[in-house]
């Protein structure tokens, strides 16, 4: 616990990744906090979020993910992260401005890459009286002590830890299956976050998981100004090699084609890694 805590020091255990010349600040890249909300039912974000936050931290990000799904984390299973026991984690963060950030967030066994979550044993109801202001200084820290933040945001209206999260972030996604529910998701929870002052103009960036191959109308998204970023097949190994704690973009032997080259270009969008080659 002690050599971990000391590994996370020497990494995190600064004031701005600025200051350490990173090559982010060298590029075009000013996203450093983003943000992915389901648009639909059975739209597995973390599974997402891991293996995206893996392919950044290869590239020699410091990547934090976050899991505001306060009510079912999960996040860190996809990792393969022991759970933080109850009372700790974001919770403990959110309560206290005085708790070391560097405590709570829990190193993985990927290099660069790290997770803040809350404990799956706290209480639902601990959660509803957070405040905007609560869940932007947390945010806020996080995006100074790291070179890229991953936020998995619960699509839950009136829950502060979704429109607080789309308040905070500087690049938003939706993440859709083809399903004929995701426009209409989308758009109210647009309308009510613009009704809240919130910016919109962030999240018109849609990425499309587990898609296969139907005759589904992608072109309803552009005529409401969206863009399709990527559009990642539906590959069973990706949702079964969580199950034995494993990512399935750096584990598996053969990883699908379609599915890695849209990750790749994900990558390039978030990164900027395309600017300039």
């Amino acid at each position: 616990m002690d050599r971990e805590r000391r590994r996370l020091e020497s990494i995190i255990g600064k004031i701005s990744p600025i200051d350490m010349g990173h090559d982010l600040y060298k590029s075009e890249v000013i996203y450093n906090v983003i943000s992915f909300i389901p648009a639909c039912d059975f739209v597995d974000n973390s599974l997402l979020i891991s293996n995206l936050g893996y392919l950044i931290s290869k590239e020699g990000f410091n990547t934090c993910i976050v899991d505001f799904k306060v009510f079912y984390p999960n996040l860190y299973q996809y990792l393969n992260v022991s759970p933080h026991k109850k009372s700790n984690g974001l919770i403990k963060l959110l309560k206290n401005d005085k708790v070391d950030f560097r405590e709570e967030i829990q190193s993985t066994k990927y290099e660069h890459l790290y997770l803040l979550s809350p404990s799956p044993q706290d209480l639902i109801e601990e959660y509803f009286d957070f405040s905007f202001e609560q869940i932007d200084r947390v945010i806020d820290n996080l995006k100074h002590m790291f070179d890229i933040v991953l936020i998995d945001v619960p699509n839950n209206p009136p829950l502060e830890f979704c429109v607080g999260a789309m308040k905070n972030c500087h690049l938003g996604f939706f993440n859709a299956s083809e399903s004929v529910d995701a426009v209409g998701n989308i758009l109210k929870l647009m309308i009510f976050a613009n009704s809240l002052g919130i910016s919109i103009s962030k999240f018109t960036n849609i990425i499309f998981t587990d898609t296969l191959d139907i005759n589904f109308d992608y072109k309803v998204f552009k005529e409401y100004g969206f863009k399709v970023i990527a559009t990642l097949p539906f590959v069973k190994a990706a949702h079964t090699y969580p199950l034995e704690g494993k990512l399935y973009i750096k584990d598996h032997p053969g990883t699908d084609k379609h599915y890695m080259k849209n990750m790749d270009i994900l990558l390039k969008f978030i990164t900027g890694k395309n600017k300039g080659e």
